[in-house]
């Protein structure tokens, strides 16, 4: 039969070449109709013939062929030689003297060292570039603040100079901006090497699990393990920010006494990281100050939208919110002065289902009836993802830039949670290790959030539950209320979100509070601060946390943690 034409064409006894193969001969691995497993047998009755069906022929381990003698296998092997050998290589004068085991015994010992490679990747080298990652991230995030804070300084001190040192004030602003940019983009390409080398973990997880679980002991031998690579760990980058040094103002010699900036610079500390271990502590998942909780939780402001009904808000910085409710217009307030600042339109005219803002300050909005997500750029609507038979509810940017959308399918059948890169789908979430369904399927909206330690939290309405997943979608826990709440009025959570402590916070509507649970899922506290009917959740970077009410329409601001 011409291979080029057979490739559609049943398995053939190796001996007739034309029966259907129907059994398998273990030890001389050769595939066998029943007519020819007679002949096979007695043509050479020197052998203990092991003759299985065909369906089972997997089940056998495929021991090494001898290199040294054709069509012998290695079922021993050489301590000193460090290899498999054959019968005939231990009568021989080579291994004279050596010592042997059996091959099966070698095989068990080496699995147990690839068992315990997988689980230090897993356990400790995985998890400690995690946490390396989220360092360098809350390093960005800081960073960004620090260099707020010195542009303000800069600005503050050229208010009292007038418009003589205009000029000066934007150069020195530019040369913040300048070396702001340079050391995030340091900074940008540490975390992209971290990030590849995390992904270069994962492949190394799946070549170890493919090692374990191979019957080929030809490839189990060859296994060269990778673990040595990652063990060094990168170097920990540290940005040091420049100074600013005011002088008293003079009319001459303008640029000196103005004041100028220290020169930036980043340093590298080879020992700025430690592997993480298997042990939890207390403060793994957290590098940020811990903050105690208030006695009492207290109201700080509250703004009035003038919404018919307010839905959601989203925190731009601490001075400003965008908020939005069943009308098409998102819009942006002071929270200090309580004045609306912009709006904008819905492209669709439709109401957003969901509202966030991404890392580099652009408003995303979810429009269900059109299937699609959009980002708004210099008061520009751009359509990111448009989805076929699926209707996207709750969206959020994560601390890598992506966005998280999770979404019902058409029939109301199916939910699932998909994390985009621009507009390519990167992953989708949505069964859990059974095969069972994460996600509640129903027309009721749910919203998502990121926390600090990178898993995704959902607040699914219908099911009563907060559902939280960690970043690979593997599920770590379900938090369906607590039983001393306010009202004694079943779980209803809607808006949700996360602060520095990685606590998170979800809106229980029925009961007119906040829960706030910890990355586990213990639950810690309400807040209830006379929120009435709430619906929407976000924190600013000091851990305030601004709560969008509904029947009210009014977005109250709320200090918890000292």
């Amino acid at each position: 039969m011409d291979p080029s034409t057979s490739a559609q064409d049943v398995m053939r006894c190796d001996l007739c070449e034309t029966s259907v193969v129907q059994v398998y001969c273990k030890t001389c691995h050769i595939n066998l109709c029943r007519a020819c497993m007679g002949e096979h047998v007695f043509d050479d009755l020197s052998k203990p013939h092991k003759i299985v069906d065909f369906k089972d022929r997997k089940s056998t381990l495929l021991y090494p062929g001898c290199t040294s003698h054709a069509k012998e296998q290695c079922e021993m092997y050489c301590k000193q030689c460090d290899i498999p050998v054959c019968l005939c290589c231990l009568a021989s004068k080579h291994h004279l003297g050596h010592e042997f085991s059996k091959v099966l015994q070698i095989v068990d010992e080496k699995k147990d060292n690839i068992i315990k490679e997988k689980n230090e990747l897993n356990d400790a080298i995985y998890p400690t570039y995690q946490d390396i990652a989220s360092d360098v991230q809350n390093r960005m995030s800081q960073l960004e603040k620090e260099y707020g804070d010195l542009s303000t300084a800069i600005t503050k001190h050229g208010e009292d100079w007038h418009r003589e040192i205009d000029k000066l004030v934007q150069k020195l602003k530019a040369e913040v901006d300048e070396m702001k940019n340079t050391q995030l983009q340091t900074l940008q390409k540490h975390l992209d090497e971290i990030n590849k080398t995390m992904s270069d973990i994962k492949e190394e997880i799946n070549s170890v699990e493919t090692a374990i679980d191979t019957n080929d002991l030809s490839e189990l031998f060859s296994f060269k393990s990778n673990v040595p690579r990652f063990i060094n760990l990168p170097h920990k980058i540290i940005p040091l920010l420049p100074k600013f040094i005011p002088g008293k103002i003079h009319q001459e010699e303008l640029s000196k006494l103005f004041g100028a900036l220290s020169p930036s610079s980043l340093t590298s500390d080879k020992n700025g990281y430690s592997m993480k271990t298997t042990q939890k502590s207390p403060e793994a998942g957290s590098s940020a100050p811990v903050k105690q909780m208030l006695d009492e939780p207290e109201t700080v402001t509250t703004i009035y939208t003038g919404y018919g009904e307010l839905y959601k808000v989203a925190c731009l910085s601490d001075e400003e919110i965008w908020t939005s409710g069943l009308n098409s217009t998102m819009k942006l307030y002071s929270i200090n002065q309580g004045s609306l600042l912009k709006s904008i339109t819905t492209k669709s005219g439709n109401r957003p289902y969901d509202i966030a803002v991404t890392k580099s300050g652009d408003l995303v909005y979810t429009d269900y009836s059109n299937r699609t997500v959009n980002i708004v750029k210099n008061e520009k609507i751009e359509e990111v993802i448009r989805l076929q038979n699926w209707g996207p509810h709750g969206v959020c940017s994560t601390s890598s830039g992506d966005l998280l959308v999770i979404m019902d399918s058409d029939d109301y059948k199916q939910t699932k949670v998909v994390r985009y890169s621009g507009s390519t789908e990167k992953q989708t979430i949505q069964f859990d290790d059974k095969g069972e369904p994460l996600y509640f399927f129903d027309i009721y909206i749910k919203y998502i959030t990121e926390n600090r330690n990178l898993d995704i939290c959902v607040s699914d309405i219908e099911a009563k539950a907060v559902v939280v997943v960690n970043q690979a979608g593997k599920l770590r826990f379900r938090y369906t209320g607590h039983t001393s709440a306010p009202k004694n009025k079943p779980f209803d959570p809607l808006g949700i979100t996360t602060d520095s402590q990685s606590h998170i916070l979800t809106a229980d509507n029925s009961n007119n509070c906040v829960h706030i649970i910890d990355q586990d899922g213990q639950f810690l506290r309400y807040i209830e601060c006379g929120l009435s009917v709430l619906w929407g959740l976000c924190t600013d970077t000091n851990d305030n946390l601004l709560v969008a009410q509904i029947g009210n329409k009014q977005v109250k601001k709320i200090k918890y943690l000292q």
